[in-house]
């Protein structure tokens, strides 16, 4: 398809619209909260929390090596599970922000607090425990359905919401005196393969699973409860962290994968829109290189100078790779970069690659970078608009962006590559 013909034919599906009509605004989140605060008094049973649980756990990071770590339970019992659980299939079912709030707050963060040293600092550790808190915690990570838990509390929860801009939000806290399985969970056979070889890098272990059919949410879980890598070295890993470490790790394998296959053979045009975020992926011959440059609007969330307008930031990489960590676009580098890279392995092509992901007032609340991985997974539905060439990719969509070609341009090394014209500013 021609590239004016793809950018004059924007035409919402089904799903897109109903994804779009759940992306308004709404404040109702806190109506929600008192009904779960009625859940809760209706749920325990004495001092206990007794439910099925989303196969998902929780590590935070404040008080590092001393972290909280919690089990996440729908506070009403009589709710699928599963559905409560961060995956690729809120996308489908086209949730938009409230949605995410209330199924998040809709769960019980029932917590300890623990080291996450591993055996090799001397001070005992998590390679091999599989029983009180932690123990379950695992249990649940590894299992490939919810779980019967029973969970001991100590007090009511506190019912306020916790953002991040890579993690999904987290919804009430309550402590745990303790927590029991109501049954025996059932662990796919790769999962316990990972497990058993002590010897098995974390790495590799990741890439293994990827391989066998596990997606990324999977593999996170595994991860933060530190079942994943060398006995030695096994530990909990927060859950912010572990997000970022998976996506990076899987995308590396798959890039792995691409180093000798063709190019593209055109310039293409991808675009999608989910929660007030909206998709360009422009796709160029060539061997592998990705940028992802990020537009934030005024009134969106992590717009530190608002009264500036949009603020941008970015960050790139070439055919080897990165070796630091990325600081300004953070985890969503990491998410964006893997739902490009595993739609050119399923094609066995590589390409030079810039998303431009620009962040609307209507993103009013984090939701974690699961909706940029998923926005940009599913960029690739349908059929892309051609073009002659990157120039011409980018001068067509210059007039659908929030800043000028030249802004652009400044931020952006891949753009900057490109010989300038006065229009441009």
């Amino acid at each position: 398809m021609q590239l004016d013909e793809f950018i004059e034919g924007f035409e919402e599906d089904e799903a897109a619209q109903r994804r779009r009509l759940a992306a308004e605004k709404s404040y109702a989140i806190t109506d929600h909260l008192e009904d779960v605060e009625r859940q809760f008094e209706a749920a325990v049973q004495g001092d206990s929390l007794f439910g099925s649980t989303a196969p998902e756990i929780f590590v935070g990071r404040s008080g590092y090596p001393n972290v909280s770590t919690g089990l996440l339970s729908p506070v009403d019992t009589d709710a699928a599970a599963a559905g409560f659980a961060t995956s690729g299939e809120w996308y489908q079912e086209g949730l938009g922000i409230e949605d995410v709030l209330q199924r998040r707050t809709g769960m019980v963060n029932s917590t300890q607090t623990a080291s996450v040293d591993s055996v090799s600092s001397g001070r005992g550790g998590v390679h091999d425990v599989w029983n009180g808190f932690v123990g379950v915690q695992r249990e649940v990570a590894i299992a490939d359905h919810p779980v019967d838990v029973e969970v001991g509390l100590d007090g009511t929860p506190e019912l306020d919401v916790a953002f991040d801009d890579v993690g999904t939000p987290t919804g009430p806290r309550a402590h745990a005196t303790g927590a029991d399985l109501a049954e025996n969970p059932h662990v796919p056979r790769p999962v316990e393969k990972t497990l058993s070889d002590d010897d098995w890098r974390a790495e590799g272990a990741m890439a293994y699973l990827y391989r066998r059919g596990f997606d990324v949410y999977d593999i996170n879980t595994i991860l933060s409860a530190g079942a994943l890598g060398q006995a030695s070295e096994r530990s909990l890993v927060p859950t912010r962290w572990s997000i970022t470490a998976v996506d990076d790790t899987v995308g590396q394998y798959v890039r792995g994968t691409l180093r000798n296959a063709d190019t593209i053979d055109k310039p293409e045009v991808w675009y999608n829109e989910y929660m007030g975020n909206r998709y360009w992926v422009v796709l160029a011959p060539g061997r592998w290189e990705f940028e992802l440059v990020e537009m934030k609007a005024p009134q969106s969330v992590w717009n530190p100078r608002p009264e500036t307008g949009y603020y941008m930031s970015s960050a790139h990489e070439g055919y080897e790779g990165r070796t630091a960590y990325v600081e300004e676009t953070a985890g969503a580098y990491y998410a964006a970069r893997l739902g490009v890279l595993e739609h050119l392995q399923e094609r066995d092509r590589q390409a030079k690659c810039l998303v431009l992901r620009e962040i609307t007032d209507d993103y009013w609340a984090p939701v974690g970078v699961w909706q940029v991985r998923e926005g940009v997974r599913n960029a690739f539905d349908g059929e892309p608009g051609t073009a002659q060439s990157f120039r011409q990719a980018l001068t067509a969509i210059a007039d659908q962006l929030p800043v000028s070609l030249g802004g652009l341009r400044r931020k952006s090394e891949l753009v900057a590559g490109l010989q300038s014209q006065l229009s441009d500013f």
